[in-house]
């Protein structure tokens, strides 16, 4: 009897860890975002089973099932717009071409441009120059001398514009070059910094790192190390570095199997944080109030216009304070990455100007005046980096050139004109200004009847197209040809620095406006009405037809 009685005991038992722990994963799939995005091991399969396939040379013109009248059009526009630019950047294109072969991250980028079907062509007939020989604030030159109004923002470093970061990189090397490339010791100027940083992000300590990543690794190390749990939250399409834990899905060849990615303003997800004892941290990208649970948009992925952006930051910013204490209440460290954001929005972090606490917060890009740079800030505790207890049991962490003088002389530099007039005047009235300018583009596109419009989070916009169709990245290359420097994402990211007055941006709207209205008239917007699903859907008969080898 005793024995059965045990028995039915263990049964229950196990019956109740099994429906418990069956509860659990029922929550955690309910927190993930109902994307490729939020189910990362699913994207990696199903990355794996894309072929490659290219388009020939009439279906290049004719992917949206396109009649002869137009395939005509969109051919002799883009031959055109190719001898345009084998002629207008020669010398650029050449050296550009030689380099490639030796330098892998000039291939990956150069592929990556346009949706995989169109890219062979492309790169063989609209080639981008990759080499620029001078800048002139918000003006670049390319070896041909080709003049170009800067929209890349140098990938979030150029805040305050490029001859300011001139300005700080020279000033970095005079304070620095007494002492020179001696590292290890200090230069005096790191004391000031770490005291500037202290007040910046409200926060009791400073490491630095070589890079936002680095600087990303080591908030999460120590998070594990204090709480002594394994797990990493991160929210669907954030980006924190190219590392493994922070980049479970496309593009890291190893699982991440300790790592959550969890949908953005969800109440599923606070359930979890709040239930879950085996979190070490969270870390918040607010680089994704402008496309929650959406990766950084690209041209590569434009197969047809549903790419969505827009920011409403009160509500982002109310979900951030309930993300806050449900972190707090169970012993999560919230993190803030902000080495793209820091000091976009205001000549401080996105946490301060919304008044949000987290644990840490990680900068990097604009803060280093111009040179590499990562910065962790975060409470004493948790930058602790031993145990009084146990000293053997620590986490390390060093790099040799954490600190060069050089990189913090600068980094004074920069932090010190925060406090400059001229500069407090670029913040002045921020919002209200930017929001003016993303209206002004989008009324002067409206106008020409042109199926373009932008969205914006302050200075960091994104392209969006109003009418669906195969062919939107093709608008990149018309802003190349009127003048207007993009990243290698093309649209999906434009970037201006804070320098930019408003005569320059007019002269802006102007060749935005020319170069859309020139991609019109070659047809890439014209041809069979269809919807964003049927032209999805006829990429993915594509897609099963090549993967069947049909």
């Amino acid at each position: 009897m005793f024995g059965y009685i045990a028995a039915l005991i263990g049964a229950t038992a196990v019956g109740a860890a099994a429906a418990n722990k069956g509860a659990s994963r029922l929550a955690l799939s309910r927190a993930k975002h109902r994307s490729l995005g939020g189910h990362v091991r699913m994207a990696k399969r199903v990355a794996r089973q894309i072929p490659f396939y290219n388009y020939g040379a009439d279906r290049f013109f004719r992917a949206d099932g396109a009649d002869d009248a137009v395939v005509v059009r969109r051919r002799a526009g883009f031959e055109r717009l190719g001898a345009l630019y084998a002629d207008r950047f020669e010398r650029t294109l050449a050296l550009t071409r030689e380099t490639r072969e030796g330098l892998s991250d000039l291939q990956f980028t150069g592929r990556y441009r346009v949706p995989f079907q169109f890219s062979e062509r492309v790169r063989a007939t609209l080639g981008t120059g990759a080499f620029l020989a001078a800048s002139d604030g918000p003006w670049l030159t390319d070896l041909d001398g080709n003049r170009f109004i800067d929209l890349t923002g140098s990938y979030g470093v150029n805040v305050l514009g490029n001859e300011a970061y001139k300005a700080t990189m020279r000033e970095g090397l005079e304070l620095a070059e007494p002492l020179g490339a001696v590292l290890g010791a200090y230069h005096p100027v790191v004391a000031d910094n770490v005291a500037r940083l202290r007040r910046l992000s409200g926060l009791d300590e400073v490491s630095f790192h070589m890079s936002g990543t680095e600087a990303v690794m080591q908030a999460v190390r120590l998070a594990r190390y204090h709480t002594r749990r394994p797990r990493v939250v991160r929210f669907a399409g954030a980006y924190h570095g190219w590392w493994g834990d922070v980049q479970p899905g496309i593009g890291n060849p190893v699982p991440a199997d300790r790592t959550l990615t969890l949908a953005d303003q969800s109440e599923q997800t606070l359930a979890v944080l709040a239930r879950r004892k085996d979190i070490a941290c969270v870390l918040v990208n607010p680089l994704q109030a402008l496309h929650p649970n959406g990766a950084a948009p690209s041209d590569g992925q434009l197969i047809d216009s549903s790419r969505r952006a827009g920011a409403d930051l009160p509500a982002y910013a109310a979900w951030l304070h309930r993300l806050a204490a449900t972190c707090r209440a169970n012993g999560i460290v919230l993190i803030f990455d902000e080495v793209f954001l820091g000091f976009r929005l205001a000549p401080t972090s996105f946490a301060e100007r919304f008044g949000i606490e987290p644990d840490m917060i990680t900068w990097g890009k604009s803060l280093g005046g111009g040179l590499p740079v990562g910065v962790l800030t975060g409470r004493a505790d948790l930058m602790k980096r031993w145990r009084d207890d146990r000293p053997v049991d620590i986490c390390f962490a060093r790099g040799t050139f954490n600190a060069h003088p050089y990189v913090m002389g600068a980094m004074n530099a920069f932090l010190r004109r925060l406090e400059a007039p001229d500069v407090a005047a670029l913040y002045d009235g921020i919002d209200a200004r930017w929001d003016a300018r993303a209206a002004q583009l989008n009324a002067a596109l409206a106008e020409a009847g042109l199926p373009v419009a932008v969205a914006h989070l302050s200075s960091i916009w994104t392209v969006l197209y109003t009418r669906p169709s195969r062919y939107n990245w093709m608008l990149q290359y018309h802003l190349r040809a009127e003048g207007l420097a993009l990243s290698w994402v093309g649209t999906g990211r434009l970037i201006f620095s804070l320098d930019i007055d408003d005569q320059l941006f007019a002269e802006i709207v102007r060749r935005f406006v020319a170069a859309a209205g020139a991609m019109a008239a070659d047809g890439w917007w014209d041809g069979p009405v269809a919807t964003n699903r049927e032209l999805r859907r006829a990429v993915l008969k594509e897609t099963l037809a090549a993967r069947l080898g049909r």
